[in-house]
């Protein structure tokens, strides 16, 4: 069953305005997740019109459910649309053409990697996509998209976790919590263990996730903590992942890019290792963003 948030946000277009105006028909690219379906309008030019989210726990309904409300919200028909591209876990679940519009799939990677390099600008970059897990990828422009490993990590273990910790899972709700929490009343840091910690480490670093777990920890403190455990983990992956490739450039994607904690917690990685982190904007719907671009450059069939 669906309950959860839609909101259809309008892209401004290269004149400053908003697009308005129907010359061009729409191309959809739809990226239809374990448990949000993401949905976007892009003209002929792979300019972007609009985006918009719908959370559900069954993929036909989230992708239906997407569809319905984009077209409402946009004032588009089934006539302004000329394409639906569909990407992401969801999309095997799809048979044939959306509303007898022209349909085809992409695979998730490529569209990850399409979607990433267009949207932060990058020649070639390791690209994380966090969301319910998280996959990372190697795009390089002209070169196509390489995946390197998945890990089980990412907003669904936050959900999970939160789940049993504060009896919570709803991913809003937890970003809020976790940004009145205190870590110090969870983590145990470099600080605690050392008094003359490295030059490169700095001493507010976690050392261990939920190493210091005090009795009086509030539900914010352990929302925190389960933030942390989930943004360090990424991110120590992302630098084995460059490590890997000889990259020196990160892409974040995906709904975990959204927590308030992630930019300050790459910030750091960045300082450790050397290496760049670019979280785009609208990061949450680069796969769905890649799926439209891919599609206009190159023929994809089902």
């Amino acid at each position: 069953m669906s309950h959860n948030e839609r909101d259809i946000m309008p892209a401004p277009s290269q004149n400053g305005g908003v697009t308005g105006g129907r010359a061009m028909k729409t191309i959809l690219g739809i990226d239809i997740g374990g448990t949000t379906t993401k949905i976007v309008g892009l003209d002929h030019t792979g300019t972007l019109l609009s985006t918009l989210r719908v959370q559900a726990e069954d993929p036909l309904t989230s992708l239906y459910g997407a569809f319905g409300s984009y077209l409402s919200g946009t004032k588009l028909t089934l006539a302004d649309v000329s394409r639906v591209v569909l990407t992401g876990v969801g999309a095997s679940y799809v048979e044939g053409d959306i509303y007898g519009l022209p349909t085809c799939t992409v695979d998730e990677f490529s569209a990850s990697g399409t979607g990433a390099l267009s949207m932060s600008g990058q020649e070639r970059a390791v690209v994380a996509t966090m969301g319910t897990g998280t996959a990372f990828l190697f795009a390089e422009r002209g070169r196509g998209v390489r995946h390197l490993c998945g890990s089980g990590i990412g907003g669904g273990t936050l959900g999970g976790l939160c789940r049993k910790l504060v009896d919570m899972e709803r991913f809003g709700q937890i970003k809020k919590l976790a940004e009145q929490g205190d870590l110090g009343k969870v983590d145990l840091m470099i600080r605690d263990i050392t008094p003359d910690p490295a030059s490169t480490l700095d001493p507010t670093l976690t050392a261990a996730n939920f190493g210091n777990l005090s009795e009086d920890a509030a539900p914010a403190d352990l929302a925190a903590g389960a933030v942390n455990l989930v943004l360090q983990a990424i991110g120590t992956m992302t630098v084995l992942a460059c490590r890997c490739c000889g990259a020196d450039t990160v892409v974040l994607t995906g709904s975990v890019t959204t927590l308030s904690q992630a930019r300050p917690n790459f910030e750091n990685f960045q300082r450790l290792y050397g290496i760049r982190y670019v979280i785009p904007e609208r990061a949450t719907f680069a796969t769905a963003i890649g799926a439209g671009l891919y599609s206009l450059e190159q023929k994809a069939v089902r």
